[in-house]
């Protein structure tokens, strides 16, 4: 006699028996879930109990090579029951308080704007408030908010539009440079100057051009601009991050950033930074001059990173040994005192510190050196030829050149030499304070590689010495 359905409430007879397979078996009972309804652990099927077809689905079956009659698949479990599932013990009071949480925010989002229906009085304390000084300064002020005793009667909330609260980009709440008026520590950390009339300084040096230059429909003041550049360089901030801090577009940042270090590198390349002989020796350090009076200038080369250019041929032009990995490089000069005096152009990272030189205007351009003169280099530029018909002569380290160790006038003559060189070591470090620098500049920005490392070195004369005047 044929068995009643082993799935509760189906009064159906006959079907499928329970697999042999013990693992199948298992699943199968874990999907009738008879033993929970039940409510008896105890309670397993028989070797004669059955499942009958309505709890499988038609995927459940395949067809016989004949076609006649359908069989069950080897690894089908019922999946079809008419019972919803039994909730664990604590499935009912996560509901319930999932339930009341989105009534609560139902209830705020549409709550009228002078009260809240929570129960609890919340008290908006202005800590800072905007508050006008000299005509253009406006100093930003955030709010709290406190919550008080729930006895406490609601109180009417102000518009946001009365708060120092940023919540869009209110044009109270954007960065600009007029607000760091009375604040040099944030001048110097976003641009690297002293404070806001330093910072004018240098944008009064630019010219009259400056606030011809400036993108009129851009949102930003000439002088917000410079700010906008001189971030990008200072901090190398994401150009979405800087566009968030002065209420502007990403693509506008770019644009804005572009358009400055153009205009920039044009107006600082008309400075002539060759120091005169005689301002060199006025101003020079007086254990240096000591040591080394005929000095003109002292120079080193540096390495910037670069992301990996896609094409193998750029790959290969810049790929540096020293620092295994794309760079850009540019030979640089400096005064005994400290202050940038020459700059070349920036090559590719496999380019020589000689072939630099050769291709620069220390070599090219007359009056540049005196008879007598002298050039204090690291013991790698090995240059030495290229000055001796200038009769310029070059101080550098001593090489072994197959001697087991120097002499020791040798010795005493390469710790002054190196005592005295690395005032461009200063120099080198303080431009990269520019931290564009030391961040590998996008390949989107590679054609400004060079513009960038001129302009970051030449704002170094902007600065203050590093180097003493007993150094």
């Amino acid at each position: 006699m044929p068995s009643y359905c082993f799935v509760p409430g189906c009064k159906q007879r006959g079907g499928h028996i329970f697999p042999t397979d013990q693992e199948l078996c298992e699943k199968w009972v874990v999907a009738i879930k008879r033993s929970r309804i039940d409510n008896d652990e105890n309670l397993k099927p028989s070797l004669s109990s059955v499942v009958c077809s309505q709890h499988f689905r038609e995927a459940d079956y395949k067809e016989t090579l004949m076609g006649s009659r359908k069989r069950l698949h080897p690894s089908a479990v019922p999946s079809v029951f008419s019972y919803r599932a039994v909730e664990s013990p604590s499935a009912a009071p996560r509901r319930e308080r999932h339930n009341k949480r989105q009534l609560k925010k139902e209830r705020l989002l549409h709550a009228p704007s002078s009260s809240i229906n929570s129960g609890l009085s919340y008290t908006w304390q202005p800590i800072m408030m905007l508050e006008e000084h000299t005509g253009h300064e406006e100093n930003i002020r955030a709010t709290t908010l406190s919550t008080d005793s729930v006895n406490t009667p609601p109180k009417e909330l102000p518009n946001k539009e009365d708060l120092g609260v940023q919540c869009n980009f209110m044009p109270s709440a954007k960065m600009s440079i007029d607000r760091l008026d009375n604040e040099p520590a944030m001048v110097q950390y976003y641009t690297g100057f002293d404070n806001y009339d330093h910072f004018m300084l240098m944008f009064t040096v630019l010219g009259p051009n400056a606030m011809c230059i400036g993108l009129n429909d851009c949102g930003l003041s000439a002088p917000n601009q410079l700010f906008l550049t001189m971030l990008k360089l200072r901090q190398a901030k994401d150009d979405y991050e800087i566009g968030l801090m002065l209420g502007v577009s990403k693509a506008m940042v770019s644009h804005i950033f572009t358009v400055w270090i153009n205009f920039m590198y044009f107006q600082l390349e008309e400075l002539n930074i060759w120091a005169n002989k005689t301002v060199i020796e006025e101003n020079m350090p007086s254990h240096f001059k000591q040591l080394f009076p005929s000095t003109r200038v002292i120079l080193d080369a540096t390495e910037v990173p670069i992301q990996k250019p896609k094409d193998p041929n750029i790959q290969s032009a810049t790929f540096s040994t020293y620092k295994n990995k794309n760079t850009l490089k540019i030979m640089v000069g400096c005064t005994p005192k400290g202050a940038v005096s020459y700059l070349s152009d920036a090559y590719g990272g496999c380019t020589s510190d000689r072939q630099i030189i050769e291709r620069s205007t220390l070599l090219s351009k007359e009056n540049m050196f005196e008879k007598g003169d002298s050039i204090m280099a690291d013991r790698g530029i090995m240059v030495q030829d290229l000055f001796a018909s200038k009769d310029v002569k070059v101080n550098t380290p001593t090489m072994l050149k197959g001697k087991s160790q120097l002499e020791e006038h040798e010795v005493i003559g390469d710790r002054r030499i190196a005592s005295k060189r690395i005032h461009i070591e200063r120099v080198i470090g303080l431009a990269k304070t520019y931290k564009i620098l030391k961040k590998d500049l996008p390949a989107h920005r590679l054609f400004l590689g060079n513009r960038i490392l001129n302009v970051c070195f030449k704002l170094t004369l902007f600065r203050r010495s590093i180097v003493s005047n007993t150094a």
